[in-house]
């Protein structure tokens, strides 16, 4: 399966943003499996994200984690005020506390605007966001969480597998 539509300026991307090398992760920020990936991809981006750009793609499994949704709206919300990476990372670093009420207090710890950030998660814009991300999870064959793309071609394994594989392939 290949990656549709492919990466973008509407995407959030973080390492070499011109880099030959693009991995998307399609995440959901309550899943356990998300949260085991995260240290791992940390690590990737520590070693070689002078050479990879990174996507997340918002894929949130909502029928079964009930503050995977309004943890993607939050992160698009923060996105709003240039703070998306530090959400995403507080979110999956705090995982086991994860509700709307903390959703919140990260909010307040990252300086946000919180009147500003309460109105954005209200915001059909951010909520149409987070469809788009999801609807091309769905067209690009993603069925679960973390899902990962290499490339544009879907990569079939875990994050310490593709860990594996940028440290076998880059240099």
């Amino acid at each position: 399966m290949s990656l549709k539509p492919a990466v973008s300026k509407t995407d959030h991307a973080q390492g070499n943003l011109d880099a030959d090398l693009v991995i998307v992760e399609y995440g959901d920020y309550q899943c356990p499996y998300c949260g085991a990936a995260y240290p791992v991809l940390k690590e990737l981006m520590k070693e070689f994200g002078s050479q990879i750009k990174f996507v997340f793609r918002n894929f949130p499994l909502s029928e079964m984690h009930q503050y995977a949704r309004p943890a993607a709206l939050a992160a698009e919300a923060a996105n709003l005020q240039g703070k998306f990476w530090e959400m995403h990372d507080a979110i999956y670093e705090n995982q086991q506390d994860l509700n709307e009420n903390f959703l919140m207090k990260l909010a307040e710890k990252l300086k946000l605007n919180i009147p500003q950030f309460e109105k954005d998660l209200e915001s059909t814009e951010l909520a149409n966001k987070v469809d788009a991300d999801f609807e091309s999870g769905i067209v690009s064959g993603v069925n679960g969480t973390p899902s990962f793309f290499v490339n544009g071609n879907k990569f079939n394994g875990s994050a310490e597998d593709l860990l594996e594989l940028v440290r076998e392939n880059v240099k």
